[in-house]
């Protein structure tokens, strides 16, 4: 029997025997496989991912990676990795950051899902360079690293059902990031630093879920620039619905962006946009955005990089309530506000606008695709208004040959609502000032398509001197002064072609002052001109005025010393040939003009025209002022007939008046006209009568009383020039003075009452160049007087009436041989000669007596012997006495012959002078003329000479 020791020592044996080794025990595996999971989860982890990741970075990227801490938690199934910095083969850092930290949601792994309960990485860096051929840094660095092996593309399985894996991020933060970019794509590179890079991504999954969605915040900034975007995202079916805002994007950084596809220099602005929208890619993409807003400030544009000056600047531009759709076609934009824009404009003298030339380099190889060939319908589009306040545009015209510049300052523009119904009237309101002086405005609507325009135009104290440049394209003219104002409405209709409109309304042109461009002398003013109302059709072109009030109008004409008048200066040279006017002639031959006007009346008040003439010496000058009347009916349009009345003075002195009836302008039509002038100074011509007559004017007074009629360009005029008590002054020397004596011809031609009468017919042609009424006029009247001059007795006859007696007879008388004795019919001679003086007091009358030797010899010989013989001679004695007479055996006393032919000459003045009472200082005998010889009929001539004072 066993003791009870010896039971206890067996029982402990055999427990001893059956114990398990700890190794095989379950609890001991988990605690080894705890402790090795610990081990390896906090010391071995790190310090394989601390050598693992520089490794492939350097394998797969070729990068110098550090990485300084690693720290994994097993238990919390995290990974914190501290500060990582890689520097490419050039040794530039290319990623870095001071913290990444990842938080595995260990439980999700049950439910089939990769969770991240947290990611969050502090201050990551990342350069990102785009390289010249458009790659980036990362691409060429894998490249590199890992070369392309070309291998058989794996087969894919037709029917592939698999499903991407799902994976779901609480959290994903990014807190003070930055990114660093570079571009060497451009001619200049640039670096962009966005930083702070703050991101917050929450609840993100990557299957689709009813139920809930995912929400982000980013926030980038590049100095002041920022990036904000919020909103919610799914990824499975892709939808994201949020708000974006870039703001105070600067002009640099849109310059190295924009410089591609902008054709100017960008100088200066900063662009804010933002938005709500809404996105979905699904079967079919969606887009809509709603809320949308643009802002641009401080923009400046210059054409290249050399100009001084920015072409377009703006104080601030507005574009609010931006709405569009992808897949409904359609843009709506609110209101567009435009404040402080300015605009500067050039024209080259090619006629290239500066602002438009890098436009239309490639406009030729631009095509429009029309709507309808796209089967989709066409693009919706509005915009709600357009509003500019406060700007400028300077026009620059360096086209003409004086440059021009115009520049409109507060510059408003209101334009009402506009779509893609371009036929829809587009109300709008534009209103703005001149620099140099006066406003503009235009209000009204207007269609795009087909183009109509209505418009009330005003404008006011708009100095004309502002578009002088453009005028002296048109005429030689300087527009020292001037404003101009209208008030009307502008109407355009541009559904047909030829475009068609009318103007009606009121002009009026104000205190203007015209010269010629090389001259102080004024030319042309006047202090109003009015035209209302007025009415203009573009096509046909008509022009229609009911009346033209022009006050106080002044013209000054100057002839030059050069022969050439101030106001033939002010047309310039047209370059159309001859040959072009003639064609354009026969067209409107038989026809309407292309152009047609019609002008109801014309009111002169107070007008002056002054007229100077350079090329005498003195100069002539002579004024016509108060002039007063009207012209009405005036226009090319038959039938026409027109008057004219119009009142004035010349020289202050004079009275003129000027009337008739007009025809139709540009035809044949017959215009009449008469010119009354009376009291005119004489004096005044004085520098007229020294170059053409040799002598100045002392005195007298001149009436004219012309009658034109005028058809088509000829013209018939009669001209009754009459001159009272005109005197002659001091002689003047001029090698154009007619060679004739010029005080015999007046005297001749003036009466006894001072008076000469003297009608100058004259025709021509208008358009003769060479023609001139003036020239004719005084041309026919020096004429006149070397014609009276030269043959004064037959001047005397034809204004003495001597029914007839011509001139050559009047201007001798016959004496019977060896007698003072009138022979028969001579009587007459002295009546009307006597007559003659008595009608002309300033003539003189130069008689000189004369005697024939032979006739009158043998008449005083016959007398004497027969007064000896106490009676007749027989024919025998006579016959014998003639013969020795004329052999020179028988003489007269020697004072017989001279003293026959002085008592002539006395009987003749004193018959002047007792029987028609001519009056003794008209009277001269002159030194007898003894070798006279007789007429056929045996009588000896006395002539006459006549003379003035």
């Amino acid at each position: 029997m066993e003791t009870d020791g010896q039971q206890s020592g067996s029982s402990g044996v055999s427990k001893a025997q059956t114990r398990k080794p700890m190794y095989r025990k379950v609890w001991f595996w988990l605690v080894v496989l705890l402790v090795a999971y610990t081990l390896a989860g906090f010391f071995l982890l790190p310090w394989w991912l601390q050598r693992f990741v520089p490794e492939q970075l350097e394998q797969r990227m070729g990068w110098q990676a550090q990485v300084d801490e690693v720290r994994t938690n097993p238990f919390s199934m995290s990974v914190d990795i501290r500060t990582l910095t890689a520097d490419d083969a050039d040794g530039e850092k290319v990623v870095g950051f001071d913290r990444l930290f990842v938080d595995l949601g260990f439980w999700k792994l049950f439910t089939g899902v990769v969770g991240m309960q947290a990611i969050a990485l502090e201050e990551p860096f990342i350069r990102l360079d785009l390289l010249d051929d458009y790659s980036v840094n990362f691409a060429r660095d894998w490249s590199e690293a890992n070369p392309a092996v070309t291998e058989p593309e794996p087969e894919q399985a037709e029917d592939d059902t698999s499903t991407p894996p799902k994976l779901y991020f609480q959290q994903i933060t990014i807190n003070g990031g930055e990114l660093l970019f570079r571009d060497f794509s451009k001619e200049e590179p640039a670096e962009f630093r966005i930083s702070p890079l703050d991101l917050t991504l929450n609840d993100l999954a990557t299957w689709q879920r009813d139920d809930a969605q995912s929400n982000y915040y980013l926030l980038a900034a590049l100095g002041s620039q920022t990036i904000e975007w919020e909103g919610d995202l799914s990824i499975n079916p892709m939808y994201s619905k949020g708000f974006l805002r870039i703001a105070d994007v600067d002009h640099a950084t849109l310059k190295h962006f924009l410089k591609p596809y902008l054709p100017y220099e960008l100088r200066g602005g900063n662009v804010s946009v933002s938005t709500n929208y809404e996105l979905s890619v699904a079967e079919q993409l969606y887009l809509r955005t709603s809320d949308g807003l643009l802002e641009l400030e401080e923009l400046a544009l210059a054409l290249d990089k050399d100009q001084e000056e920015a072409a377009l600047t703006n104080g601030r531009l507005s574009v609010d309530q931006i709405r569009f759709s992808l897949t409904g076609r359609s843009a709506d934009i609110g209101m567009i506000t435009v404040d402080a824009l300015d605009l500067a404009l050039a024209r080259s003298a090619e006629g290239e606008i500066d602002l438009l030339v890098p436009l239309q380099q490639d406009a030729e190889d631009e095509t429009d695709t029309d709507a309808s060939e796209t089967g989709d319908g066409g693009f919706l589009w509005s915009i709600a208004g357009i509003e500019l306040n406060n700007s400028r545009v300077q026009w620059r015209d360096r086209q003409p040959d004086t440059p021009a510049d115009i520049t409109v300052e507060d510059l408003s523009l209101t334009l009402g609502g506009v779509s893609h119904e371009l036929e829809e009237p587009v109300r709008y309101r534009l209103q703005g000032t001149l620099a140099k002086g006066g406003s503009l405005g235009l209000e009204g609507q207007a269609t795009i398509q087909p183009f109509t325009l209505e418009a009330g135009v005003t404008g006011s104290g708009v100095q004309l001197a502002t578009f002088e440049p453009y005028i002296l394209e048109a005429a030689n003219l300087n527009v020292r002064s001037g404003q101009l104002a209208v008030d009307g409405n502008l109407d355009l209709d541009g559904q047909e072609d030829p475009l068609t409109g009318t103007f009606s309304g009121t002009a009026e042109v104000s205190g203007l002052n015209l010269t010629l461009p090389d001259s102080n002398d004024p030319l042309l003013a006047w202090k109003t001109l009015r035209l209302a109302p007025l009415e203009y059709n573009v096509h046909p072109a008509r022009l229609e005025i009911g009346t033209i009030t022009l006050s106080q109008p002044a013209v000054n004409v100057v002839r030059g010393g050069d022969g050439l008048h101030n106001i033939e200066r002010i047309i310039q040279m047209s370059g159309a040939p001859a040959e072009s006017k003639a064609e354009a002639s026969e067209e409107e031959e038989g026809g309407e003009p292309d152009f047609i006007f019609r002008i109801e009346q014309l009111l002169l008040e107070e007008g002056d025209v002054s007229y100077t003439d350079r090329t005498l010496d003195p100069a002539f000058t002579t004024r016509f002022d108060e002039l007063n009347g009207t012209v009405t009916g005036i226009s090319n349009i038959v039938p026409q007939q027109g008057k004219v009345s119009l009142r004035g003075r010349v020289d202050g002195i004079s009275d003129l008046s000027f009337e008739g009836t007009l025809g139709t302008l540009g035809t044949d039509d017959v215009s009449q006209l008469s010119l009354d002038m009376k009291n005119a100074s004489l004096p005044n011509l004085s520098p007229y009568f020294g170059r053409y007559l040799g002598y100045g004017v002392d005195s007298g007074k001149l009436n004219v009383d012309m009658n034109y009629e005028i058809a088509g360009s000829r013209i018939d005029a009669t001209n009754m020039i009459v001159m009272d008590r005109l005197e002659l002054g001091q002689p003047v020397a001029s090698e154009a003075a007619v060679s004739a004596p010029v005080k015999l011809g007046l005297a001749l031609l003036r009466d006894r009452k001072g008076v000469i009468e003297i009608d100058v017919p004259i025709s021509g042609n208008l358009d003769d160049p060479d023609f001139s009424v003036g020239k004719v006029v005084m041309r026919a009247f020096v004429n006149i007087l070397a014609k009276a001059a030269a043959s004064p007795f037959s001047v005397l006859g034809s204004v003495a009436e001597l029914a007839g007696l011509s001139g050559e007879e009047l201007s001798q008388v016959n004496f019977l041989a060896g007698q003072v004795s009138l022979a028969e019919g001579e009587q007459a001679k002295l009546d009307a000669l006597a007559d003659a003086l008595t009608e002309r007091p300033a003539l003189l009358l130069n008689i000189r007596g004369v005697v024939a030797p032979e006739e009158d010899g043998l008449a005083l010989l016959k007398q004497r012997l027969e007064e000896q013989g106490g009676g007749s001679l027989s024919e025998e004695a006579w016959g014998q006495a003639r013969q020795e007479y004329l052999a020179g055996d028988r003489s007269l006393p020697p004072e017989a012959l001279g003293n026959l032919a002085s008592a002539r000459g006395v009987w003749l003045r004193q018959q002047m002078l007792e029987e028609y009472g001519v009056a003794p200082k008209q009277l001269f005998l002159l030194d007898p003329v003894r070798n006279a010889t007789a007429d056929d009929q045996g009588r000896v001539a006395v002539e006459f000479a006549l003379d003035a004072r």
